[in-house]
């Protein structure tokens, strides 16, 4: 009796340091919800991850991306950070202004932009506001003049095509006439094509390396008119900021905060998040991976093609700012609600 206890002691043993011996992804698959339609700039980007971030990760897990549209990405914010078990094998990738959204209360947000779990962002977006060539609208002191303001596409409030065109109408006295609930990028571009719309707001980035952008500005049938860093981009380095436009027209300094609030998701840039509360162990792999992935001569090959480039943050400089720009004053948010329409 005594052999057969020691017989199942000693394997009961084994079991468990096997088990301890094995990594914990080993085997398993990590999913990347995506806030976005399949072919836009987040969507690739989660792909672009999902095939090279595994070999870098204890167990080599597999990977699949799941695209879950919705409100301009809250849906896909709201199931990472409530529905989804928190044990490392869910990530997600959505718009970096998502924290508008919670700043204006909106009921439909279920989610604390600052308890995600922060891997880090690949680059920083700022961003250009085009605009069709063939309208009255030649320059943004065109715009600002006009007296029937051209039309702007967005999908939803939290995205840059919608607040950008606000804080400009709010904050500066630059009117647009916004039209928000397009599905995606796409669709807005097919907007911009058709006549619907005469403008949208995008990455500097995805406007000198994607189509129909491309082959849009070498026909000139749009021009930037408007960027958002505080120094001009050397891809654009004729076209105003909007800390220009604080300047020249002596923008008071409450509209000022509430511009950086605004202007923080270039930092975020394309930000890869996962669950609140994964595993520090997990999140210390999920981090290296994230991080050595960019650096991986295949990956840096397929950006290469894209003409894209990396200008990567980390995770704990992103959790710190996620940190910041939800705990703001109350004037701050009230003015922020007003320009969200909360």
């Amino acid at each position: 009796m005594k052999r057969v206890l020691l017989v199942l002691i000693f394997l009961l043993a084994s079991a468990m340091t096997l088990q301890a011996q094995t990594p914990f992804y080993q085997g398993k698959t990590i999913r990347i919800i995506v806030g976005n339609l399949p072919g836009d700039a987040y969507d690739l980007w989660a792909r672009i991850f999902a095939q090279h971030m595994g070999k870098y990760i204890p167990g080599n897990p597999n990977f699949i991306v799941q695209n879950m549209t919705g409100a301009g990405g809250v849906v896909a914010a709201n199931y990472v950070y409530s529905v989804a078990k928190p044990d490392g094998l869910t990530l997600a990738t959505f718009g970096p202004s998502m924290y508008f959204d919670q700043l204006a209360r909106r009921p439909e947000v279920k989610f604390d932009w600052s308890k995600y779990t922060w891997l880090g962002t690949p680059e920083q977006t700022e961003f250009i506001l085009i605009m069709r060539t063939d309208g009255p609208y030649q320059t943004i002191e065109d715009v600002r003049k006009a007296t029937q303001p051209p039309k702007c596409g967005a999908t939803g409030t939290s995205t840059s095509g919608y607040y950008m065109p606000k804080f400009l109408d709010d904050g500066l006295g630059i009117k647009f006439n916004i039209v928000a609930g397009y599905p995606g990028g796409g669709e807005i571009d097919l907007g911009i094509e058709r006549g619907e719309l005469h403008c949208r707001n995008l990455t500097i980035s995805t406007y000198f390396a994607r189509e129909p952008f491309l082959t849009w500005h070498k026909k000139g049938f749009v021009r930037p008119i408007l960027q958002t860093g505080k120094k001009r981009d050397p891809l654009v380095p004729d076209v105003p900021s909007i800390y220009e436009l604080m300047d020249q027209y002596k923008t008071p300094e409450a509209t000022r905060r509430v511009a950086n609030v605004l202007l923080a998701p270039a930092v975020f840039g394309r930000p890869l998040v996962g669950t609140p509360g994964i595993p520090p162990d997990r999140v210390k792999m999920l981090r290296d991976a994230y991080h050595r992935s960019l650096k991986d001569p295949a990956l840096l090959e397929d950006l290469k093609k894209r003409r894209w480039t990396v200008d990567a943050i980390g995770g704990e400089e992103l959790a710190k700012l996620a940190k910041e720009v939800v705990s703001q004053p109350p004037d701050v948010v009230e003015r922020m609600m007003k320009l969200l329409g909360g």
